[in-house]
């Protein structure tokens, strides 16, 4: 089994999930444990990296929050526990652009946002275990 410290794989899993889907890629080396980092927007990182690696099976691509339902959902669950009577009012924000900066802003109006922010790096972390997991990678605490 192939150890993955738990900040790179974070770090990484940020990293993709920061930009739309297949913009920001990271890949874990299932030899190594090393992680890989691409970008279509950018050249910016100085590593090469393998040619093989969005061709080989050697690499396990990280995902993105969307497919780890971290994104829209997670908010909503969060809101179900934390601000029931506002769920319909959260749940009309993510039919538009903009929604996280407008579900921030009510959490920070309603005194809730460090919750948030609590609640969201827990359901990451659980969530990027289980995957590990899944995929026969060791999570390491650094």
């Amino acid at each position: 089994m192939i150890a993955v410290r738990l900040d790179d794989l974070s770090l990484a899993f940020d990293f993709v999930s920061y930009a739309a889907p297949m913009e920001h890629n990271a890949y874990v080396s299932l030899d190594t444990g090393k992680i890989w980092w691409t970008s279509d927007s950018s050249d910016a990182f100085d590593e090469e990296v393998p040619d093989d690696l969005e061709t080989s099976d050697r690499y396990l691509a990280i995902p993105h929050k969307n497919e780890l339902d971290l994104g829209r959902r997670l908010a909503l669950r969060f809101v179900t526990q934390e601000l029931p009577a506002h769920y319909e009012q959260v749940e009309a924000f993510f039919r538009r652009q903009g929604a996280y900066a407008r579900f921030k802003d009510l959490l920070e109006h309603e005194g809730v946002l460090e919750r948030w922010y609590s609640f969201e790096a827990d359901a990451v972390e659980s969530a990027l275990t289980q995957w590990c997991a899944e995929n026969g990678l060791e999570l390491v605490q650094t």
